[in-house]
């Protein structure tokens, strides 16, 4: 059979490697870390959220991004500094606000179709992950955002989503946790909630026991072909003398999130991926009040750019901002605190003393919609640049890909030596 190999191993890598071994193929995963799932995929906000399809291409977006450049807690921040990619990934941005409206139709149909792929595969494969199916709600705290809302919900009915209009005392039957003055918000039940590490680590395991290879600690530095591709890769690239190792396959899948940009320009192909940084918090929920305190629906603050996940009976994720600083990773206790403050704010009876903080690089094409196909050289495939949707599409983009590759590349007969 055909060997693919698939580079990165995050939940776009893991779920693409899934996809093929199902279709009949030979996969090899490399991976720069040395677990799945160890960067973005590590801690997000945990939504699988159909609700969230609106692509930010919008003049409103730059409008607010200009306005919060001077607020260091703002919850979209951009570091003025001058950077090529940077200014070109923008430019690109603004290029595509004229495609908000269709993207946002388009992405909102995708993830509808990927959560039903998801929670089938975790259903066969018997995947525990904290899944919560409680919904989504979305808060607005005054006219102007709720009715800015209810143009994108529009949207998103076209698309094909349950979604509706629901008053304050909606807000508190739905969520009785939730503390605040709402002017409304908008209830999506069919979405919903889980950890997306603890999914991706157990379809990596699943993965494994199908046959598929696992090759962690490789970062990639080289790729090249002649009758195949020849992957060129370090192990443990941080030790003086570290040696090259080589994987030869019949094809080659970038799924390496902010990683792809690179990688692709080795085969030729420009990504323009920019990494926007996200944080969140776990809180731990260690006592019998912040347990009652914490809530099982997911929220969506519009205004504050936060979102919610309850992770079983014990742990509960905020998570929000968007940073646009580079591949910068580290973690900033200013843009930490807004939202231990807003956790305090809405959710009182929850203690905050034992609060995990992290920050992970979205990998984000400029008219927010994933690159998945073919790339310049054939036998080179792309699934990846899904931004902040990364889990709620994998699933979908990966069955779609493995598609694309089974057109081109037979499962059932090897490429030609």
């Amino acid at each position: 059979m055909p060997k693919i190999l698939v580079i990165g191993a995050g939940i776009t890598g893991v779920s693409t490697a899934y996809a093929l071994i199902q279709s009949g193929y030979e996969v090899v995963v490399l991976e720069k870390q040395r677990y799945a799932a160890m960067e973005t995929s590590f801690a997000n906000g945990g939504q699988l959220s159909a609700c969230n399809a609106e692509v930010w291409n919008h003049w409103s977006t730059i409008i607010k991004g200009i306005k919060w450049m001077a607020r260091r807690d703002a919850p979209h921040l951009m570091n003025p500094s001058p950077s090529w990619h940077k200014y070109s990934w923008l430019a690109e941005f603004m290029a595509n606000i004229s495609r908000y409206r269709e993207n946002t139709i388009a992405t909102a149909r995708l993830a509808i179709l990927a959560r039903q792929h998801m929670f089938d595969i975790a259903e066969r494969e018997k995947i525990d992950f904290d899944h919560v199916r409680k919904g989504i709600l979305h808060v607005y705290y005054d006219k102007a955002g709720f009715d800015h809302a209810a143009k994108v919900n529009e949207m998103l009915v076209e698309g094909g989503l349950d979604r509706y209009a629901v008053g304050p005392a909606e807000i508190s039957s739905i969520e009785p946790a939730l503390t605040g003055s709402f002017h409304g918000g908008f209830y999506t039940p069919s979405d919903s909630t889980g950890d997306i590490h603890k999914y991706t680590s157990g379809l990596a395991r699943v993965c494994e026991g199908r046959g598929a290879s696992f090759v962690y600690d490789a970062d990639v530095v080289r790729i090249t072909k002649r009758n195949r591709f020849t992957v060129s890769y370090t192990r443990n690239a941080s030790a003086s003398g570290a040696a090259t190792e080589n994987l030869d396959g019949d094809a080659v899948v970038v799924c390496a999130g902010v990683h792809s940009r690179g990688i692709g320009a080795m085969l030729g192909d420009r990504l323009n991926i920019y990494p926007v940084k996200g944080y969140s918090i776990t809180v731990d929920l260690s006592d019998e009040r912040s347990q009652a305190s914490a809530p099982w629906v997911s929220i969506l603050d519009d205004r504050a750019k936060i979102v919610t996940s309850r992770l079983g009976q014990s742990r509960f994720r905020v998570a929000g901002t968007a940073e646009f600083n580079g591949a910068n990773r580290d973690i900033r206790d200013d843009r930490v605190r807004p939202l231990v403050e807003w956790t305090r704010t809405l959710f009182p009876g929850i203690t905050t003393n034992r609060v995990i903080p992290w920050a992970g690089l979205r990998p984000m094409m400029p008219n927010m919609m994933p690159r998945v196909g073919k790339g310049k050289t054939p036998g080179v495939f792309y699934n990846t640049g899904h931004g902040h949707l990364g889990w709620t599409l994998s699933a979908a983009t990966s069955a779609a890909l493995a598609e694309v590759i089974g057109k081109e590349i037979p499962a059932e007969a090897r490429l030609a030596a």
